[in-house]
């Protein structure tokens, strides 16, 4: 039987578009209240009108260490409580190694593997005291094959994946679930970066999924009973041919 999130309280990061948007809208018609995180203090006012009071916006800069560090305490300010922290934030950078510089390098790894240990890191005091918490990470299908037009994201991901699956396992004897999910290629401002031959062909060959259908597998793994962990979902469109 499926878990209730009606009541929730969730903490979504890179919230202000996306497949982080996607999972806000998606929890509040759960019936969650969510934490939305985003560095974009313009965008998540315009959301919090439009998505009404259990839609409370957090501003954090997760490149500051800082900012970083303050996210899960500032949104304990907030609301009592947080069931589900969802690390969505990421970016990407494609092409060859030597074709990028050493600070965009140090960006990505700070945002797509450096904040996300530390946004887990500094949850889990307050999930073990109540014994109980999601923690879902978007990952990618690029953490389980080495895609070779995009060394350094690829990178990235595998060290995520690496690292949700030790979690996992490090804190389900705390009743805490730990899990990823792994779209292939979105429609997203992500992809703005993707190589425009490698970008056209995928539109055109329809491989390409919605951020909405990443959420669908979001609200899939929140829901499953207290007995049953998804450890990892891989979403690919039907085309996309890794």
């Amino acid at each position: 039987m499926a878990e209730d999130l009606n009541g929730k309280i969730a903490a979504v990061t890179g919230a202000a578009s996306g497949i982080g948007l996607a999972t806000v809208e998606a929890l509040l018609d759960a019936g969650a209240t969510v934490v939305m995180v985003d560095r974009d203090t313009a965008a998540l006012e315009k959301l919090r009108e439009r998505l009404g009071e259990r839609a409370i916006p957090q501003v954090t800069d997760l490149l500051d260490s800082a900012s970083c560090d303050a996210m899960v305490p500032e949104i304990l300010e907030k609301v009592d409580h947080i069931d589900i922290l969802h690390c969505n934030a990421g970016t990407y950078i494609g092409g060859d190694l030597d074709e990028t510089d050493p600070a965009t390098i140090d960006r990505m790894l700070n945002l797509n593997v450096n904040a996300v240990m530390k946004n887990v890191h500094g949850v889990i005091p307050h999930m073990a005291e109540r014994g109980t918490g999601d923690i879902v990470v978007t990952c990618s299908v690029a953490g389980h094959f080495p895609v070779p037009w995009e060394p350094v994201y690829s990178g990235s991901k595998w060290a995520i994946t690496c690292f949700v699956q030790t979690m996992r396992r490090q804190l389900n004897k705390k009743g805490i679930r730990v899990g990823q999910v792994s779209p292939g290629p979105v429609v997203s401002a992500l992809l703005a970066d993707w190589p425009e031959e490698n970008l056209k062909k995928a539109k055109d060959s329809g491989s390409l999924i919605e951020p909405t259908e990443v959420s669908d597998a979001i609200m899939f793994m929140l829901t499953r009973p207290r007995n049953v962990t998804i450890r990892d979902m891989i979403v690919l469109p039907t085309n996309f041919d890794i």
